[in-house]
């Protein structure tokens, strides 16, 4: 059995980029995450410890991207999704998108948005 737990669309303000500008007056960006796992006993037993703490991977998450300074979204979304593997033995899979809207480009466009998926044991 697996199940996924999903943290959507968090808000951190990070100071990441190619560009001094980027690293030095920092933007919002915007992380989603999803966690495969094999939570069948905490649906039996009704138990924290028997699944993911979403509020300690929320924290994390918050940590990395305020807290550290990356040129690319491919190195911060890589260090997330390590770090949530690393810190919860339970997650067998993570998905990482890490969107950035105010991107140097002379084009209309939303957002880049960059996906990460890391499993256990690669």
């Amino acid at each position: 059995m697996s199940h996924k737990i999903s943290l959507k669309n968090m808000v951190f303000y990070g100071f990441h980029g190619v560009y001094e500008f980027e690293r030095e007056l920092g933007q919002r960006f915007y992380v989603d995450l999803d966690m495969k796992a094999d939570l069948r006993q905490a649906g039996v037993n009704d138990r924290l410890e028997e699944t993911i703490d979403y509020v300690s991977v929320y924290n994390q998450t918050k940590e990395i991207v305020e807290n550290h300074r990356f040129q690319l979204l491919e190195t911060l979304s890589y260090h997330i999704a390590g770090e949530v593997l690393r810190l919860h033995p339970l997650v067998e899979e993570v998905t990482v998108r890490v969107r950035k809207p105010s991107v140097p480009i002379a084009a209309a466009l939303d957002c880049v948005e960059v996906e990460a998926v890391r499993r256990r044991g690669e």
